[in-house]
């Protein structure tokens, strides 16, 4: 893989909806730009915790076991499901309108469950002829991803009729990626 296609398999996997940039828009839109972009940090190092050790181990940890990539996904498949229902009832209104250490845990624990960890760790990174730039490339790109959903969502700050909608919107794909979670860890 080159450097070229590394850098757009990062941009299209990290800039697609998915877990925790829906929980990074969301909360945008309740607590605003500035406030969510602090999150940023907890959400690198849950990926950084996930994707490191599986661009390292992951190849030899699927050998040996493969009830791992099974259970991961189950666990990632319960927590985003029950995610989605917090958010559609509104009990803690989602990453946002809890108080900051609450949103900061939500955040770091759905994103070091997100499946694009895995396919960053075990599929892109391990690909690249130079991990230690890949893995400073992924964090740009991280970075640059988390932002940009932070902003997308604040564009809604302030907003109360937008915000139960853009909440029910997101607890609805969050239901549909633990579905689809969980069917494929029952695959693995």
């Amino acid at each position: 893989m080159t450097s070229l296609n590394f850098i757009l398999g990062l941009i299209a996997l990290l800039f697609a909806p998915g877990p925790t940039n829906a929980l990074l828009a969301l909360s945008g839109a309740e607590a605003g730009a500035w406030r969510t972009l602090r999150l940023l940090p907890f959400v690198a190092l849950a990926y950084a915790i996930t994707v490191l050790p599986l661009s390292l181990l992951g190849d030899e940890l699927q050998q040996q076991q493969h009830w791992v990539r099974a259970a991961v996904g189950f666990a990632a498949a319960l927590w985003v499901a029950w995610m989605a229902v917090a958010l559609w009832h509104g009990s803690g209104q989602a990453a946002g309108a809890t108080p900051g250490s609450s949103r900061a845990a939500r955040l770091f624990i759905t994103t070091l469950l997100n499946p694009k960890a895995f396919v960053i760790g075990l599929v892109l990174v391990p690909a690249q002829p130079s991990q230690p730039m890949a893995i400073v490339m992924f964090f740009v790109v991280l970075t640059m991803a988390g932002a940009a959903w932070s902003v997308l969502g604040s564009a809604l700050h302030g907003s109360a009729q937008g915000l139960p909608v853009l909440r029910r919107i997101c607890a609805a794909w969050l239901g549909l990626l633990a579905v689809l979670l969980g069917s494929a860890a029952f695959a693995a």
